[in-house]
């Protein structure tokens, strides 16, 4: 009798816990659902500022059409889905880490490297807006070469770390001998003489589009900021791009570390930050002038 009076007490105190169970069975499930990444991705566009989402209680940063932050925010895409591909035409190894190509040919010389790529659309933000004369970039020696004076016929002669300018040949102010001119800013600039030229950034809450976050070395590496957003307590998101070695599109990449947030990113000085397919051991940032 005792004995069969003690298995009914197991039996129900059993299911009472089996009853009592349940609801924290439904709580996880609501709790994994809530944190489900946010979809911050429009497929449909064709642009920067359209084809990426503001996260929920962010607002767009506000800048004066015309200006680079403009230019920069509303570069056109092609359209989702389109592959990173080598100068050589072909199909970049590794697909995973972006959300839109850049509207930027890649030159078949294969110079247009990760610098590359940011000098040269800064390069023709300022062809395009009747700045020509303030384009110019130093090279890894220190020596500045203005396309002023390349346009008036001037060359450089480098022999060793010693660069003298000549005037070897003919003016021409025309946009196919531009794009010679940044060939040679290629060949001879890089991440290590733009981290030396450029003005730096020491607060991160100083960051705006255009800034550029930056390793300078050989190898080194560089990201561009193109969009900029903030919340009603100060703090800022930014999106990244970057061109690549080997020379590659251009790409809009996104926040592998941090899903519910990409592909925007938290930016601070001296971070370890991961972009894409590189990290960025001690995040510096700079600024063209």
């Amino acid at each position: 009798m005792k004995k069969s009076f003690f298995v009914i007490c197991v039996l129900v105190l059993t299911m009472v816990l089996v009853y009592q169970l349940k609801p924290v069975k439904k709580n996880v499930t609501a709790l994994v659902a809530s944190v489900e990444p946010q979809n911050l991705i429009n497929e449909d566009s064709l642009t920067i500022k359209s084809r990426v989402i503001v996260p929920e209680n962010y607002k767009r940063v506000t800048y004066s059409k015309g200006s680079f932050q403009d230019y920069l925010r509303n570069y056109k895409l092609k359209p989702f889905g389109s592959k990173i591909i080598n100068y050589d035409n072909s199909e970049y190894y590794w697909q995973l880490g972006h959300i839109g190509i850049l509207e930027i040919p890649v030159p078949k010389n294969g110079l247009q490297q990760c610098a590359d790529a940011l000098i040269r659309i800064r390069s023709e933000y300022l062809w395009d807006n009747q700045r020509k004369d303030e384009i110019g970039f130093n090279f890894t020696s220190g020596h500045y070469c203005s396309w002023k004076q390349y346009a008036k016929g001037y060359r450089p002669k480098i022999k060793g770390n010693k660069v003298t300018f000549h005037k070897s040949a003919s003016v021409d102010h025309s946009k196919e001998n531009f794009y010679k001119y940044l060939n040679l800013i290629y060949m001879y600039s890089g991440t290590l003489s733009l981290y030396n030229e450029l003005p730096k950034i020491e607060d991160a809450k100083d960051l705006e589009i255009g800034d550029m976050l930056i390793r300078g070395g050989a190898p080194g590496h560089i990201v561009m900021i193109c969009d900029e957003v903030v919340n009603s307590k100060g703090e800022k998101l930014y999106l990244l791009f970057q061109g690549n070695t080997p020379a590659q599109s251009v790409h809009l990449v996104k926040n592998l570390e941090d899903s519910n947030m990409s592909p925007w990113y938290q930016l601070k000085k001296d971070a370890v930050i991961p972009v894409s397919n590189y990290t960025f051991g001690s995040s510096k940032f700079v600024r063209f002038k």
